[in-house]
């Protein structure tokens, strides 16, 4: 009951400007999520991404240096959404004190994303990330490209990855463009 009405509250507050790319509830079909850790490079971290009681996601697990690892990502691919005249990407989410990426991607097929790397405080926060400041990158590497300047984009991911061996958890309650 808390949860519903700490989101109909939340929703009346943002839909007038807001526009909704992903809301988690306990009907979350999770499976349109996709784990990619290090394993598809020989790595050994663990990421997994379900929903809680509370109705929220949660993306945890542990990144594993070994092997060349070092990383744990959840994303998930869509039909173009439109940004229209939106300038920023909102995450209501609560973190573990730990430093992670959300990337996106213009089309599904490109080879990089553009990234934004931001610091959670152990605490429930709306995270604003500015479409504008996502800097091009691949594997880590900034590309020689623009920041992100498109109408759209067809995928949005976190990324855990902070060059150390570490556990993480990561709660999100919805994702925004305003």
């Amino acid at each position: 009951m808390q949860k519903s009405l700490t989101s109909i509250l939340f929703l009346s507050l943002f839909m007038n400007s807001g526009q909704l790319i992903f809301d988690f509830s306990r009907d979350t079909d999770v499976s349109v999520w996709k784990v990619v850790n290090d394993v598809v490079m020989g790595g050994k971290s663990s990421g997994k991404f379900s929903i809680n009681n509370e109705g929220n996601a949660v993306f945890y697990g542990n990144v594993s240096l070994e092997n060349n690892g070092g990383f744990s990502s959840v994303r998930h691919q869509f039909l173009k959404k439109k940004i229209n005249s939106s300038t920023k990407i909102k995450i209501r989410l609560k973190g573990d004190g730990n430093a992670y990426q959300l990337r996106i991607k213009k089309n599904q097929s490109d080879y990089y994303s553009y990234v934004a790397t931001f610091q959670t405080n152990n605490n429930w926060e709306i995270i604003e990330v500015n479409l504008s400041e996502m800097q091009p990158k691949f594997r880590g590497k900034s590309l020689s490209l623009p920041n992100f300047s498109e109408n759209s984009f067809e995928e949005i991911a976190f990324l855990i990855g902070n060059k150390k061996a570490q556990d993480f958890c990561l709660e999100i309650d919805k994702i925004y463009l305003e």
